[in-house]
């Protein structure tokens, strides 16, 4: 990887920072968040809505937004699909959802609420699903992906 990703602990300044020095599309910002806004789960206070933080860490230099809901995370009941269309709504930039996949059906909302990716993560290091089958579940309703 090229690629700069950048956790919750102290983003303002270290996004600045990196947005600047690389090339915009190189940096990604990875963020917890709900809908409308709370505690970021980490303790540190209250927190702006993710759509809102999606844009601010575009306005900082970010080239790409890592959305994930700390109210579907680990559910399995699907993207949070409303907060996905808030931060499409207010950043330019590609946003890549993450949380709450448990079946292949999930996906597919994902990217029509406005993710330009979807990632998961135990469906498959648990043999719960397999990328090839929602690849194909995907392809199958017109949304393209890398084979």
């Amino acid at each position: 990887g090229d690629d700069v990703g950048l956790q919750p602990l102290d983003r303002r300044r270290r996004l600045g920072r990196a947005g600047h020095r690389e090339r915009a599309g190189r940096v990604a910002d990875h963020l917890r968040a709900r809908l409308a806004g709370d505690r970021d789960g980490g303790g540190r206070g209250r927190q702006p809505a993710g759509g809102a933080r999606a844009a601010h860490g575009q306005q900082r230099g970010a080239g790409e937004i890592v959305l994930n809901s700390i109210d579907a995370d680990g559910t399995k009941a699907g993207f949070d699909t409303a907060m996905i269309a808030a931060a499409r709504a207010v950043a330019p930039v590609p946003v890549i959802a993450s949380g709450g996949a448990g079946a292949v059906a999930d996906f597919a909302p994902a990217v029509a609420a406005g993710a330009d990716a979807v990632l998961a993560a135990s469906v498959f290091h648990f043999g719960e699903l397999t990328i090839a089958d929602v690849k194909a579940a995907l392809a199958a309703q017109g949304v393209p992906v890398r084979r």
